[in-house]
């Protein structure tokens, strides 16, 4: 099936990963290994998934002019992203201190770096790119008015994943297409929305009350539940695979890197989730965000049957 073009618009970091048998507690020191410099960051990381799986995909953003920028930029080019939006600024690449604990779990300190220099001014002057792509990505690691800038460019669909969640212009916010949030950034966009309302017990409710506050579809992501995907059409609960979780660092980056594809693709949003929840689960068998992608010639964890 022939896809659309894909950009994504976002963060380009380098992780600096330590693995410990449990997370330290406050004031603690544990030993640990690792140490290596890996390419990372939310923006790049999912154009990496989403290349990897076959999308036609263009990169937005910036590195620094340290060496670490090379690092960053080494598994775009590796996937066969396209970096002519990528742009070099004076000062550091941005940086991510990842520690994952033996149980896969990964607290992450994000230094923004050059990211902090995507703004509107760089978002516009690749409005040609962004207006002919199928799919427009984009996350919270790169300065609000950049994301912002992008509402009145996009023409296809704006796969928007707020992490971390900002202060944005609700109407930002309501030109998601889909909307992909946990269930905490739910209720911070919730709240941004409609001020004042009190958050959802349900699932069900949460994804109801993102579309009623306009926002045409949402995909809420519900861990070893899988997740819940509502638009005009339908709404459906989509199954998580069953793998071992070696390190998660990556998996959510893998998720929307795949839906990007199979939106690309023109497939329906459940369709696309149910590619995401595979691509997303074989990401968390292996070790770093983007070295644990899968390729289109990887055989991709089954899911089970779900009722809609």
């Amino acid at each position: 099936m022939n896809a659309g073009a894909i950009v994504v618009v976002g963060s380009i970091n380098v992780d600096l990963t330590a693995h410990t048998r449990r997370h330290p507690r406050p004031g603690e020191t544990l030993h640990g290994t690792g140490g290596q410099m890996l390419p990372g960051g939310k923006g790049a990381n999912q154009a990496v998934a989403a290349a990897r799986m076959g999308g036609d995909v263009r990169m937005i953003g910036a590195v620094g002019t340290d060496a670490q920028a090379q690092v960053g930029l080494a598994g775009l080019r590796a996937a066969g992203v396209d970096l002519d939006g990528v742009r070099e600024v004076e000062g550091p690449t941005g940086l991510a201190i990842v520690t994952v604990a033996e149980d896969g779990e990964n607290p992450i300190v994000v230094i923004a770096g050059a990211n902090a220099s995507v703004d509107a001014a760089q978002i516009t002057a690749a409005k040609d790119v962004i207006a002919a792509s199928s799919i427009v990505v984009c996350q919270g690691e790169i300065p609000r008015e950049g994301i912002e800038a992008l509402r009145a460019l996009v023409t296809g669909r704006f796969l928007h994943k707020p992490a971390p969640v900002m202060e944005l212009d609700p109407e930002a916010l309501r030109a998601s297409d889909p909307l992909v949030v946990n269930e905490h950034e739910a209720a911070l966009v919730l709240a941004q929305l409609t001020p004042g309302t009190e958050m959802p017990e349900t699932p069900e409710q949460i994804v109801g009350a993102l579309r009623e506050a306009g926002i045409a579809s949402v995909v809420l992501t519900l861990g070893a539940q899988g997740s819940l995907v509502a638009d005009a059409d339908c709404t459906h609960r989509i199954p998580a695979a069953r793998v071992t979780a070696v390190d998660t660092t990556g998996a959510g980056d893998a998720f929307i890197g795949a839906l990007a594809v199979g939106l690309a693709r023109g497939e329906p949003l459940p369709a696309a989730a149910r590619l995401a929840s595979q691509v997303g689960a074989f990401a968390a068998t292996g070790h770093g965000a983007q070295p644990s992608c899968p390729s289109t010639e990887d055989e991709l964890p089954r899911l089970p049957e779900a009722s809609a």
